[in-house]
């Protein structure tokens, strides 16, 4: 610990990131990221900015990205609020939206483990609420008195780990119920076949949908992300970027992550390609003894009826395969393994099937 850091540095523990070794031959399905390449159409944009105007500022507004956006989910600009990467918006929600009088956070006890993350660094008092056994989130969790009080309401819609999703109806129920509150949806995987809350918030304005451009869009690597909701909360969201980083986009950032919002061609034909893959995917993986949970997500959720997660997982490894595991409990005999090519699906059932079959 350093005698230099600020009171509160001390305390924090870090959110930690899927690994990313420099191995050769490597198959990494422990992060989400697709395993298409970006637009063509967006490689473009990029490429074409690239130019002189990387002297000047960017638009602190990014007004042509969030019209295009807007444009696509059916809402008003000013319903649109633009940051790098679906994390920093997430971090300016806790900030702006949850800090209300010491009222903790309600989110699900297994979620993305980011949300426990921003608690700490902001000093936001959070409830967890279990899901049910078989980790379906149950919407009866937070209709009830316990919600009122809350400063907010948090899931990720998948969730995540488990890529498990809520219909609207649910979704719509908890916003009902919590009028004062404001509802967090992390719509991170919806682009993967689950249904997205944008068409709740001409009801709802206590309702907040983030997006990513990380997965569905192939631009994990340009940091793209962006909140829905009403103008009073996206107007919250604004201030304390402008107080923070008032350009957090960057031209090519911008100019790329528009082209990928407009090239819907690509983007169904890719979403669609991942999608055939998973449901295989999980079909192969019971075939071999894994329970899989349900997924509208770029990745699956299972287990080994006899095998030991850790040993798969470093089974795996050592054939330069990597799936994330979760040492939580609950799930700490689940494996998250993103979606690849199926390609890439065939390699990791061809090395899960030799482990396996040395076990036996």
């Amino acid at each position: 610990m350093s005698r230099f850091w600020s009171d509160h540095v001390a305390g924090l523990v870090p959110y930690t990131p899927g690994e990313q070794p420099k191995v050769a031959d490597l198959l990494k399905l422990n992060t989400n990221e697709n395993p298409y390449g970006p637009s063509p159409q967006a490689l473009k944009a990029m490429k074409e900015a690239a130019d002189g105007r990387l002297r000047l500022y960017p638009d602190p507004e990014a007004a042509a990205l969030r019209e295009a956006i807007a444009a696509y989910h059916g809402v008003a600009s000013a319903q649109v609020f633009v940051g790098n990467g679906s994390d920093e918006v997430l971090a300016h929600v806790f900030h702006g939206l949850f800090l209300r009088g010491g009222r903790p956070l309600l989110m699900p006890d297994i979620t993305y483990s980011f949300y426990p993350t921003y608690c700490r660094l902001y000093g936001i008092p959070c409830e967890t609420v279990a899901l049910r056994d078989d980790f379906a989130l149950d919407p009866q969790d937070y209709v009830g008195g316990q919600g009122r009080g809350a400063a907010g309401i948090i899931f990720a819609n998948p969730n995540a780990p488990t890529g498990m999703a809520l219909d609207l109806d649910a979704v719509a129920g908890i916003c009902r119920a919590n009028p004062d509150t404001v509802v967090v949806v992390d719509e991170a995987y919806v682009d993967f076949g689950a249904e997205s809350a944008v068409a709740l918030l001409p009801r709802h304005d206590n309702l907040l949908v983030v997006h990513t451009l990380s997965k569905s869009r192939s631009l994990a690597g340009l940091r793209v992300g962006y909140a829905m909701g009403s103008a009073d909360l996206i107007e919250g969201l604004r201030r304390i970027k402008d107080s923070f980083n008032s350009y957090p986009l960057d031209m090519l950032a911008q100019a790329g992550a528009l082209a990928a919002i407009q090239d819907k061609a690509y983007f169904d034909k890719t979403r669609q390609a991942i999608m055939r893959s998973r449901d295989q995917l999980a079909v192969d993986l019971a075939q071999m003894g894994f329970d899989v949970l349900p997924s509208m997500a770029n990745f699956v959720f299972a287990r080994h009826r006899s095998s030991d997660a850790v040993k798969l997982a470093a089974a795996l490894r050592e054939r330069h395969i990597l799936v994330r595991h979760f040492a939580l409990p609950r799930i700490d005999q689940y494996l998250r393994i993103t979606i690849g090519t199926d390609a890439d699906c065939a390699r990791l059932c061809a090395a899960l099937a030799e482990i396996l079959g040395k076990a036996q």
